[in-house]
Protein backbone atom coordinates (compact mmCIF):
# COMPACT_ATOMS: atom_id res chain seq x y z
CA UNK A 1 0.00 0.00 0.00
CA UNK A 2 2.71 2.65 1.23
CA UNK A 3 4.80 1.39 -2.25
CA UNK A 4 1.38 2.34 -4.14
CA UNK A 5 1.49 5.43 -2.54
CA UNK A 6 4.79 6.82 -3.49
CA UNK A 7 4.47 5.57 -6.88
CA UNK A 8 1.75 7.71 -7.83
CA UNK A 9 3.13 10.94 -6.08
CA UNK A 10 6.12 10.23 -8.62
CA UNK A 11 3.92 9.95 -11.19
CA UNK A 12 2.19 13.77 -10.31
CA UNK A 13 4.78 15.29 -8.37
CA UNK A 14 3.31 18.75 -8.83
CA UNK A 15 0.15 18.36 -7.58
CA UNK A 16 0.59 18.42 -3.99
CA UNK A 17 2.44 21.79 -4.74
CA UNK A 18 -0.28 23.12 -6.77
CA UNK A 19 -2.56 22.36 -3.42
CA UNK A 20 -0.23 23.97 -1.21
CA UNK A 21 -0.25 27.22 -3.36
CA UNK A 22 -4.12 27.08 -3.91
CA UNK A 23 -4.22 26.63 0.03
CA UNK A 24 -2.00 29.95 0.84
CA UNK A 25 -4.32 31.67 -2.51
CA UNK A 26 -7.64 30.84 -0.81
CA UNK A 27 -6.33 32.23 2.85
CA UNK A 28 -4.72 35.34 1.44
CA UNK A 29 -8.54 35.78 0.25
CA UNK A 30 -9.59 35.10 3.29
CA UNK A 31 -7.59 38.02 5.13
CA UNK A 32 -8.36 40.42 2.20
CA UNK A 33 -12.22 40.37 2.55
CA UNK A 34 -11.39 41.02 6.53
CA UNK A 35 -11.32 44.96 4.52
CA UNK A 36 -14.63 44.33 3.18
CA UNK A 37 -16.64 47.51 3.89
CA UNK A 38 -19.42 47.16 6.20
CA UNK A 39 -17.86 44.23 8.32
CA UNK A 40 -16.85 47.01 11.44
CA UNK A 41 -13.28 45.02 11.47
CA UNK A 42 -11.06 47.84 10.20
CA UNK A 43 -12.02 50.48 12.87
CA UNK A 44 -11.39 47.45 15.64
CA UNK A 45 -8.23 47.10 14.20
CA UNK A 46 -6.95 50.64 14.24
CA UNK A 47 -8.15 50.36 17.68
CA UNK A 48 -6.26 48.07 18.45
CA UNK A 49 -3.13 49.50 17.06
CA UNK A 50 -3.74 52.68 19.44
CA UNK A 51 -3.96 50.97 22.47
CA UNK A 52 -0.98 49.12 21.30
CA UNK A 53 0.92 52.63 20.99
CA UNK A 54 -0.65 54.14 24.31
CA UNK A 55 0.17 51.08 26.20
CA UNK A 56 4.07 51.41 24.95
CA UNK A 57 3.59 54.84 25.62
CA UNK A 58 2.24 55.17 29.17
CA UNK A 59 5.08 52.37 30.32
CA UNK A 60 7.70 54.62 28.91
CA UNK A 61 6.29 57.57 31.14
CA UNK A 62 5.92 54.93 34.30
CA UNK A 63 9.56 54.19 33.62
CA UNK A 64 10.72 57.97 32.88
CA UNK A 65 11.20 57.23 29.29
CA UNK A 66 15.15 55.76 29.90
CA UNK A 67 14.18 52.23 28.20
CA UNK A 68 12.32 54.52 24.99
CA UNK A 69 15.55 56.66 24.90
CA UNK A 70 17.95 52.90 24.26
CA UNK A 71 15.13 51.64 22.37
CA UNK A 72 15.38 54.68 19.87
CA UNK A 73 19.09 54.60 19.22
CA UNK A 74 18.94 51.00 18.71
CA UNK A 75 16.53 51.54 16.20
CA UNK A 76 18.40 54.06 15.10
CA UNK A 77 21.29 51.86 14.38
CA UNK A 78 19.32 49.21 13.06
CA UNK A 79 17.91 51.53 10.51
CA UNK A 80 21.00 53.12 9.41
CA UNK A 81 21.88 50.18 8.83
CA UNK A 82 19.21 48.78 6.86
CA UNK A 83 19.50 51.95 4.87
CA UNK A 84 22.78 51.53 3.91
CA UNK A 85 22.04 47.92 2.09
CA UNK A 86 17.83 48.81 0.98
CA UNK A 87 16.99 52.45 0.11
CA UNK A 88 14.74 54.06 2.20
CA UNK A 89 11.97 54.00 -0.47
CA UNK A 90 12.01 50.17 -0.49
CA UNK A 91 12.69 48.98 3.14
CA UNK A 92 10.35 51.75 4.45
CA UNK A 93 7.26 50.37 2.13
CA UNK A 94 8.17 46.63 2.96
CA UNK A 95 8.99 47.27 7.30
CA UNK A 96 5.42 48.38 6.64
CA UNK A 97 3.84 45.91 4.83
CA UNK A 98 5.14 43.52 6.94
CA UNK A 99 3.89 45.23 10.05
CA UNK A 100 0.20 45.51 8.80
CA UNK A 101 0.15 41.68 7.73
CA UNK A 102 1.50 40.69 11.30
CA UNK A 103 -1.25 42.76 12.40
CA UNK A 104 -4.30 41.43 10.45
CA UNK A 105 -2.41 37.65 10.86
CA UNK A 106 -2.83 37.95 14.85
CA UNK A 107 -6.15 39.62 14.60
CA UNK A 108 -7.41 37.31 12.31
CA UNK A 109 -6.44 34.36 14.34
CA UNK A 110 -7.31 35.93 17.69
CA UNK A 111 -11.15 35.97 16.34
CA UNK A 112 -11.09 32.29 14.79
CA UNK A 113 -9.69 31.24 17.96
CA UNK A 114 -12.35 32.52 19.76
CA UNK A 115 -15.36 31.84 17.34
CA UNK A 116 -14.84 27.99 16.88
CA UNK A 117 -16.15 27.68 20.13
CA UNK A 118 -19.16 29.27 19.06
CA UNK A 119 -19.27 28.96 14.92
CA UNK A 120 -21.30 25.20 13.75
CA UNK A 121 -19.30 23.08 12.13
CA UNK A 122 -18.98 23.16 8.48
CA UNK A 123 -16.58 24.97 5.86
CA UNK A 124 -18.20 28.03 6.02
CA UNK A 125 -15.20 30.91 7.18
CA UNK A 126 -16.38 33.36 10.21
CA UNK A 127 -15.73 36.49 7.53
CA UNK A 128 -18.14 34.73 4.71
CA UNK A 129 -20.85 34.49 7.73
CA UNK A 130 -19.96 38.16 8.67
CA UNK A 131 -19.82 39.37 5.09
CA UNK A 132 -23.55 37.31 4.58
CA UNK A 133 -25.26 38.15 7.69
CA UNK A 134 -24.24 42.69 7.40
CA UNK A 135 -25.72 41.93 3.68
CA UNK A 136 -28.73 39.67 4.77
CA UNK A 137 -29.45 42.73 7.38
CA UNK A 138 -29.42 45.11 5.16
CA UNK A 139 -32.30 43.58 2.51
CA UNK A 140 -35.40 45.40 2.14
CA UNK A 141 -38.59 45.18 4.80
CA UNK A 142 -40.54 42.45 3.28
CA UNK A 143 -43.92 41.31 4.21
CA UNK A 144 -45.68 37.82 2.68
CA UNK A 145 -48.82 36.84 3.73
CA UNK A 146 -50.64 33.32 2.40
CA UNK A 147 -50.71 29.88 4.00
CA UNK A 148 -50.28 26.70 2.66
CA UNK A 149 -47.12 25.51 0.59
CA UNK A 150 -47.20 28.02 -1.00
CA UNK A 151 -45.96 30.70 1.18
CA UNK A 152 -43.32 28.39 2.92
CA UNK A 153 -42.18 28.23 -1.13
CA UNK A 154 -41.55 32.05 -1.32
CA UNK A 155 -40.39 32.28 1.56
CA UNK A 156 -37.38 29.87 1.48
CA UNK A 157 -36.59 31.77 -1.71
CA UNK A 158 -36.64 35.17 0.07
CA UNK A 159 -34.01 34.23 2.93
CA UNK A 160 -31.45 34.35 0.33
CA UNK A 161 -32.08 37.78 -0.23
CA UNK A 162 -32.92 39.29 3.08
CA UNK A 163 -32.92 38.70 7.09
CA UNK A 164 -36.10 41.20 7.53
CA UNK A 165 -38.53 39.18 6.42
CA UNK A 166 -42.15 38.79 7.77
CA UNK A 167 -44.31 35.80 7.08
CA UNK A 168 -48.18 36.78 7.98
CA UNK A 169 -50.04 33.43 8.10
CA UNK A 170 -53.75 32.27 7.75
CA UNK A 171 -55.06 30.49 11.12
CA UNK A 172 -58.56 29.26 9.45
CA UNK A 173 -57.37 25.36 8.65
CA UNK A 174 -59.13 22.88 10.45
CA UNK A 175 -58.09 19.40 8.37
CA UNK A 176 -55.68 17.66 9.00
CA UNK A 177 -53.15 17.39 12.36
CA UNK A 178 -54.02 20.77 12.43
CA UNK A 179 -57.70 19.90 12.54
CA UNK A 180 -57.43 17.50 15.05
CA UNK A 181 -55.58 19.87 17.61
CA UNK A 182 -57.79 22.53 17.21
CA UNK A 183 -60.75 20.33 18.14
CA UNK A 184 -59.14 18.46 21.12
CA UNK A 185 -56.81 20.86 22.37
CA UNK A 186 -58.75 23.93 21.68
CA UNK A 187 -55.91 25.48 20.07
CA UNK A 188 -55.41 27.83 16.94
CA UNK A 189 -53.91 25.52 13.73
CA UNK A 190 -50.25 25.56 13.69
CA UNK A 191 -50.06 23.74 10.20
CA UNK A 192 -49.02 26.85 8.40
CA UNK A 193 -47.20 28.15 10.53
CA UNK A 194 -44.90 25.44 10.85
CA UNK A 195 -44.19 25.01 7.85
CA UNK A 196 -43.14 28.81 7.94
CA UNK A 197 -40.79 28.50 10.59
CA UNK A 198 -39.03 25.59 8.60
CA UNK A 199 -38.81 27.12 5.17
CA UNK A 200 -37.35 30.23 7.33
CA UNK A 201 -34.54 28.02 9.02
CA UNK A 202 -30.67 29.11 9.01
CA UNK A 203 -29.31 25.78 7.63
CA UNK A 204 -30.46 23.86 11.09
CA UNK A 205 -31.74 20.87 8.87
CA UNK A 206 -31.64 18.91 11.60
CA UNK A 207 -34.06 20.24 13.28
CA UNK A 208 -35.98 21.25 10.27
CA UNK A 209 -36.30 17.51 9.63
CA UNK A 210 -37.85 17.37 13.10
CA UNK A 211 -40.10 19.65 13.15
CA UNK A 212 -41.43 18.27 9.77
CA UNK A 213 -41.24 14.73 11.37
CA UNK A 214 -44.62 13.12 10.70
CA UNK A 215 -45.34 10.23 13.38
CA UNK A 216 -46.55 7.26 10.58
CA UNK A 217 -48.10 5.15 14.08
CA UNK A 218 -49.31 5.15 17.45
CA UNK A 219 -52.34 5.88 19.20
CA UNK A 220 -53.48 9.52 19.01
CA UNK A 221 -50.17 10.22 17.39
CA UNK A 222 -50.17 8.87 13.57
CA UNK A 223 -50.86 11.81 11.35
CA UNK A 224 -49.62 14.47 13.81
CA UNK A 225 -46.21 16.33 13.16
CA UNK A 226 -43.64 16.65 15.70
CA UNK A 227 -43.58 20.58 14.96
CA UNK A 228 -47.50 20.74 15.10
CA UNK A 229 -47.13 19.04 18.76
CA UNK A 230 -44.36 20.90 19.90
CA UNK A 231 -46.62 23.99 19.03
CA UNK A 232 -49.61 23.26 20.90
CA UNK A 233 -47.29 22.85 24.12
CA UNK A 234 -45.65 25.95 23.16
CA UNK A 235 -48.89 27.51 23.29
CA UNK A 236 -50.23 25.84 26.14
CA UNK A 237 -46.73 27.03 28.72
CA UNK A 238 -46.34 30.50 27.31
CA UNK A 239 -49.97 31.34 26.97
CA UNK A 240 -50.64 31.69 23.29
CA UNK A 241 -49.78 31.09 19.73
CA UNK A 242 -47.18 34.09 19.46
CA UNK A 243 -45.14 33.35 22.03
CA UNK A 244 -45.30 29.96 21.13
CA UNK A 245 -43.95 30.98 17.41
CA UNK A 246 -41.31 33.22 19.00
CA UNK A 247 -39.79 30.45 21.40
CA UNK A 248 -39.82 28.15 18.13
CA UNK A 249 -37.99 30.46 16.09
CA UNK A 250 -35.40 30.85 18.31
CA UNK A 251 -34.82 27.08 18.65
CA UNK A 252 -34.59 27.19 14.69
CA UNK A 253 -32.73 29.72 14.47
CA UNK A 254 -34.91 31.21 11.89
CA UNK A 255 -34.30 34.91 9.24
CA UNK A 256 -36.88 36.48 10.23
CA UNK A 257 -40.96 36.24 11.60
CA UNK A 258 -43.52 34.37 11.66
CA UNK A 259 -46.99 36.18 12.99
CA UNK A 260 -50.18 34.88 12.61
CA UNK A 261 -52.82 37.21 11.16
CA UNK A 262 -54.88 36.83 13.87
CA UNK A 263 -55.06 35.73 17.27
CA UNK A 264 -59.13 34.88 17.21
CA UNK A 265 -60.75 31.33 16.94
CA UNK A 266 -61.32 32.14 13.16
CA UNK A 267 -63.35 29.96 10.69
CA UNK A 268 -64.33 29.79 7.03
CA UNK A 269 -67.77 29.89 5.59
CA UNK A 270 -68.56 29.90 2.06
CA UNK A 271 -71.49 30.46 -0.12
CA UNK A 272 -71.80 28.39 -3.72
CA UNK A 273 -73.49 29.28 -6.93
CA UNK A 274 -76.27 26.94 -6.32
CA UNK A 275 -77.25 28.03 -2.30
CA UNK A 276 -75.43 25.82 -0.36
CA UNK A 277 -73.47 27.00 2.82
CA UNK A 278 -70.27 25.10 3.66
CA UNK A 279 -68.73 26.05 7.08
CA UNK A 280 -64.70 25.18 7.26
CA UNK A 281 -61.45 25.58 5.69
CA UNK A 282 -61.13 22.07 4.68
CA UNK A 283 -64.86 21.25 3.74
CA UNK A 284 -65.28 24.59 1.09
CA UNK A 285 -63.00 22.75 -1.96
CA UNK A 286 -64.31 19.23 -1.41
CA UNK A 287 -68.31 20.96 -1.93
CA UNK A 288 -67.05 21.38 -5.55
CA UNK A 289 -68.93 24.39 -6.59
CA UNK A 290 -68.41 28.16 -7.29
CA UNK A 291 -67.93 29.90 -4.38
CA UNK A 292 -70.04 33.33 -4.77
CA UNK A 293 -68.77 34.84 -1.34
CA UNK A 294 -66.45 33.78 2.00
CA UNK A 295 -66.34 35.08 4.71
CA UNK A 296 -65.61 33.95 8.47
CA UNK A 297 -66.47 33.54 12.07
CA UNK A 298 -66.32 35.83 14.07
CA UNK A 299 -66.64 38.44 11.20
CA UNK A 300 -63.72 41.25 11.06
CA UNK A 301 -61.81 39.19 13.47
CA UNK A 302 -59.02 41.09 15.14
CA UNK A 303 -55.81 41.43 13.61
CA UNK A 304 -52.26 40.79 15.78
CA UNK A 305 -50.75 44.17 16.65
CA UNK A 306 -47.64 42.92 15.57
CA UNK A 307 -48.72 42.04 12.06
CA UNK A 308 -50.06 45.51 11.78
CA UNK A 309 -46.86 47.06 12.92
CA UNK A 310 -44.78 44.55 10.23
CA UNK A 311 -47.21 45.80 7.45
CA UNK A 312 -46.96 49.72 8.18
CA UNK A 313 -42.89 49.24 8.32
CA UNK A 314 -42.65 47.07 5.37
CA UNK A 315 -40.71 48.36 1.89
CA UNK A 316 -42.22 45.57 0.07
CA UNK A 317 -45.99 43.59 0.29
CA UNK A 318 -46.14 39.98 -1.80
CA UNK A 319 -49.77 38.43 -0.95
CA UNK A 320 -49.42 34.77 -2.24
CA UNK A 321 -49.10 32.30 -3.77
CA UNK A 322 -51.36 29.69 -2.61
CA UNK A 323 -55.44 28.43 -2.39
CA UNK A 324 -57.15 31.47 -3.37
CA UNK A 325 -60.08 31.06 -1.20
CA UNK A 326 -58.16 29.15 1.47
CA UNK A 327 -55.03 30.34 2.42
CA UNK A 328 -54.83 34.08 0.46
CA UNK A 329 -58.14 35.20 1.26
CA UNK A 330 -58.68 34.38 5.00
CA UNK A 331 -55.83 36.92 5.56
CA UNK A 332 -57.92 39.78 4.07
CA UNK A 333 -60.72 38.92 6.05
CA UNK A 334 -59.04 40.30 8.97
CA UNK A 335 -60.16 44.69 8.05
CA UNK A 336 -57.07 46.10 9.76
CA UNK A 337 -54.66 43.85 7.87
CA UNK A 338 -56.57 44.72 4.50
CA UNK A 339 -56.63 48.64 5.50
CA UNK A 340 -52.82 48.76 6.48
CA UNK A 341 -52.29 47.22 3.09
CA UNK A 342 -54.10 49.50 1.12
CA UNK A 343 -52.78 52.63 2.95
CA UNK A 344 -48.95 51.41 2.78
CA UNK A 345 -47.29 53.07 -0.32
CA UNK A 346 -44.70 50.44 -1.58
CA UNK A 347 -44.33 47.79 -4.25
CA UNK A 348 -46.94 45.23 -3.84
CA UNK A 349 -48.19 42.47 -5.95
CA UNK A 350 -49.77 39.70 -5.97
CA UNK A 351 -48.39 35.90 -7.33
CA UNK A 352 -50.71 34.36 -9.40
CA UNK A 353 -51.24 30.20 -9.21
CA UNK A 354 -49.82 28.58 -12.06
CA UNK A 355 -52.56 26.18 -12.14
CA UNK A 356 -56.83 26.26 -11.08
CA UNK A 357 -57.68 24.37 -8.09
CA UNK A 358 -60.74 22.28 -8.27
CA UNK A 359 -63.06 22.82 -6.09
CA UNK A 360 -62.09 26.37 -5.47
CA UNK A 361 -60.87 28.38 -8.83
CA UNK A 362 -62.23 25.67 -11.65
CA UNK A 363 -61.97 27.68 -14.69
CA UNK A 364 -60.15 30.88 -13.26
CA UNK A 365 -58.11 32.91 -15.10
CA UNK A 366 -55.69 35.38 -13.64
CA UNK A 367 -58.28 38.52 -13.74
CA UNK A 368 -60.78 35.87 -12.09
CA UNK A 369 -58.01 35.51 -9.15
CA UNK A 370 -57.70 39.26 -8.90
CA UNK A 371 -61.27 40.25 -9.32
CA UNK A 372 -62.15 37.90 -6.13
CA UNK A 373 -59.50 39.54 -3.97
CA UNK A 374 -61.38 42.67 -4.87
CA UNK A 375 -64.83 41.75 -4.25
CA UNK A 376 -63.58 40.83 -0.49
CA UNK A 377 -61.27 43.80 0.27
CA UNK A 378 -63.42 45.86 -1.88
CA UNK A 379 -60.38 48.15 -2.83
CA UNK A 380 -57.39 47.70 -5.12
CA UNK A 381 -54.38 46.76 -2.50
CA UNK A 382 -51.53 45.35 -4.51
CA UNK A 383 -50.14 46.92 -8.13
CA UNK A 384 -48.90 44.30 -10.07
CA UNK A 385 -49.92 40.64 -11.04
CA UNK A 386 -47.27 38.17 -11.30
CA UNK A 387 -47.67 35.20 -14.22
CA UNK A 388 -46.05 32.08 -15.18
CA UNK A 389 -44.97 32.60 -18.60
CA UNK A 390 -44.42 28.71 -20.17
CA UNK A 391 -46.93 26.48 -19.83
CA UNK A 392 -46.31 22.97 -18.32
CA UNK A 393 -45.34 19.88 -20.29
CA UNK A 394 -47.29 17.92 -22.11
CA UNK A 395 -46.96 15.10 -19.28
CA UNK A 396 -48.08 17.27 -16.28
CA UNK A 397 -51.00 18.78 -18.54
CA UNK A 398 -52.64 15.52 -19.13
CA UNK A 399 -51.90 14.64 -15.18
CA UNK A 400 -53.42 18.00 -13.96
CA UNK A 401 -56.51 17.75 -16.40
CA UNK A 402 -57.12 14.36 -15.60
CA UNK A 403 -58.01 16.13 -12.01
CA UNK A 404 -59.75 18.78 -13.37
CA UNK A 405 -56.83 21.37 -13.24
CA UNK A 406 -55.35 23.50 -16.34
CA UNK A 407 -52.49 26.40 -16.49
CA UNK A 408 -54.32 29.83 -15.04
CA UNK A 409 -55.02 31.82 -18.34
CA UNK A 410 -53.37 35.10 -18.83
CA UNK A 411 -55.84 37.86 -19.68
CA UNK A 412 -53.88 40.41 -19.99
CA UNK A 413 -56.34 43.45 -21.31
CA UNK A 414 -58.61 42.64 -18.10
CA UNK A 415 -55.36 43.18 -16.40
CA UNK A 416 -54.54 46.24 -17.64
CA UNK A 417 -58.31 47.60 -18.19
CA UNK A 418 -57.79 47.49 -14.19
CA UNK A 419 -55.08 49.61 -13.45
CA UNK A 420 -52.73 46.65 -12.90
CA UNK A 421 -49.03 45.73 -14.21
CA UNK A 422 -47.93 42.48 -15.03
CA UNK A 423 -45.13 40.50 -14.70
CA UNK A 424 -44.42 37.68 -16.93
CA UNK A 425 -41.64 35.07 -16.06
CA UNK A 426 -40.73 31.49 -15.70
CA UNK A 427 -40.55 30.63 -11.89
CA UNK A 428 -42.14 27.08 -12.17
CA UNK A 429 -40.33 23.59 -11.73
CA UNK A 430 -41.88 20.19 -12.40
CA UNK A 431 -41.08 16.93 -11.16
CA UNK A 432 -39.84 14.54 -14.35
CA UNK A 433 -40.68 12.06 -12.07
CA UNK A 434 -44.61 12.47 -10.76
CA UNK A 435 -44.93 16.01 -13.30
CA UNK A 436 -46.21 18.02 -10.49
CA UNK A 437 -45.77 21.87 -11.43
CA UNK A 438 -44.90 23.44 -8.36
CA UNK A 439 -43.55 27.96 -8.07
CA UNK A 440 -39.67 27.33 -8.08
CA UNK A 441 -38.55 29.35 -4.68
CA UNK A 442 -35.13 30.19 -6.32
CA UNK A 443 -36.56 31.74 -9.15
CA UNK A 444 -39.57 33.48 -7.87
CA UNK A 445 -37.50 35.15 -5.15
CA UNK A 446 -35.18 36.09 -7.26
CA UNK A 447 -38.02 38.16 -10.01
CA UNK A 448 -39.35 39.33 -7.28
CA UNK A 449 -36.83 40.77 -6.19
CA UNK A 450 -35.49 42.20 -9.55
CA UNK A 451 -38.91 43.90 -10.28
CA UNK A 452 -38.45 45.47 -6.34
CA UNK A 453 -34.95 46.99 -7.24
CA UNK A 454 -36.73 48.05 -10.70
CA UNK A 455 -39.65 49.66 -8.83
CA UNK A 456 -37.98 51.29 -5.96
CA UNK A 457 -35.57 52.47 -8.31
CA UNK A 458 -38.23 55.07 -10.41
CA UNK A 459 -39.88 55.48 -7.14
CA UNK A 460 -37.20 56.57 -5.71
Amino acid sequence: MAFSLLKRLKRSPRVYPIARQRGRSSRLNQWVKWLSPGLFVKRWIAVSAGGMMLAVLGLAIWTKMTPVFYLLRLTETVLGKVAQLVPNTISGPLVALIGILLILWGQSGTVNSITQVFMPPGDEELVDAIISHRRLRRGPKIVALGGGTGLSTLLRGLKLYSANLTAIVTVADDGGSSGRLRREMGVQPPGDIRNCLAALGDEEKLLTELFQYRFQAGDGLSGHSFGNLFLTAMSEVTGDLEQAIAASSQVLAIRGQVLPATLADVNLWAEMADGRYVEGESRIPEARGKIVKIGCTPDRPPALPAAIAAIEEADYIIIGPGSLYTSVIPNLLVPEITEAIANRQVPRIYVCNIMTEPGETDGYTAFDHVRAIEQVVQRQIFDAVLVQKRSPSENSLIRYANHSSHPVFLDREDLTRAGYRIVLSNVMSEDPNSHKVRHNSHQLAKVLLRWYSRVAGLGS
